[in-house]
């Protein structure tokens, strides 16, 4: 059985969000949450500075920035996102092999210069807002899972640390990739929650059955009349 502070590990907040209600959030969980994801909105918005004022209010940051472009355009955002202290930053599957060790050559260089562990990488495969028929619109011809599949492979192949992937592929990543991989989950909604705009979701308890490490969950917590009950009562469900 996990401890209240193992399983609020686990939890990432989706701060999608203002600035301002960004840190209303992160102070209204003070002492509680461990982890905010700053995605696109927040960080096209804010800037580098965003990281360190979360990272100052005591909370580490997944920066989902997706990353993806040549290599030598990706070594070097990902060794400046690497600057602001973001303990993980997404990457692209899709940019191949190269992009991703360049990638990760970037990560090593701003830990060089920085000090301290260098930025762990997970690279995105299938976004949880498609289904079979979407990928097909776009001319992949295999299966969701099959993409997945490929797509973490190379990846962690080419020294990602893990990759993003919803709950429903969980199982068979920790399968591939082995038991350090670093699993995260989007698409990851409690029971009765809406749905929203993502397809291919799990609860939170079901998700980390399935093998995810770290499960993104924005809106049933961040949209909640009570944002702190709603994040307890998923760290109560982990911990049951």
């Amino acid at each position: 059985m996990l401890t209240y502070e193992q399983a609020s590990d686990k939890v990432i907040i989706a701060l999608d969000c203002s600035r301002e209600r960004a840190f209303e959030l992160a102070d209204m969980l003070a002492g509680k949450a461990t982890w905010v994801k700053v995605g696109m909105t927040l960080f096209y918005a804010e800037g580098p500075s965003i990281v360190a004022a979360m990272r100052e209010r005591g909370l580490k940051v997944f920066l989902d920035l997706k990353v993806h472009d040549i290599p030598f355009q990706v070594q070097g955002a990902v060794r400046s996102a690497s600057m602001t202290g973001a303990d993980i930053i997404s990457i692209h599957g899709l940019g191949t092999a190269p992009m991703v060790e360049a990638a990760r050559k970037g990560a090593e260089e701003a830990a060089g210069e920085r000090g301290g562990d260098r930025t762990r990488l997970v690279a995105i495969s299938v976004l949880t807002s498609m289904d079979q028929e979407a990928l097909a619109s776009i001319g992949v011809t295999g299966t969701v899972a099959e993409e997945v599949s490929r797509l973490a492979s190379l990846a962690y192949g080419a020294g990602s640390d893990g990759i993003v992937c919803s709950p429903q592929e969980a199982s068979e990543m920790r399968a591939l990739l082995g038991p350090d991989a670093l699993i995260v989950t989007p698409g990851v909604r409690p029971a009765g929650a809406a749905v929203g705009d993502q397809k291919r979701i799990a609860t939170p308890a079901a998700a980390i059955k399935a093998g995810a490490s770290k499960l993104v969950i924005g809106r049933p917590i961040t949209g909640a009349d009570d944002p702190v009950a709603a994040f307890d009562a998923i760290v109560e469900e982990l911990m049951a």
